[in-house]
């Protein structure tokens, strides 16, 4: 299992156009891929699960991956976070 921090940079959040990127992403692997915001926790191959966290700019999200593809899932997403999901 991997753990990171990740913080969402760009200006809106993560609105539908982000979570759609992160679910895209996420369902690529077979690693079973987990965002944690407080007491939230969600499947990130789930878009209901990632909109309804509700994460506006600045928030910290925990990113939890576990299986066998979990470093390349982990990279994917987090530069998905880095990149500002390519908004700005």
């Amino acid at each position: 299992m991997v753990v990171k921090t990740v913080r969402v940079l760009n200006r809106a959040g993560v609105h539908a156009r982000p979570a759609a990127l992160i679910v895209q992403a996420a369902s690529r692997f077979d690693s079973k891929i987990m965002l944690v915001r407080d007491t939230i926790r969600v499947n990130a191959k789930s878009i209901m699960g990632v909109m309804a966290m509700a994460a506006g700019c600045g928030s910290e999200l925990e990113l939890v991956v576990e299986g066998p593809d979990e470093v390349a899932a982990l990279s994917a997403i987090e530069r998905l976070f880095q990149n500002k999901f390519e908004e700005e």
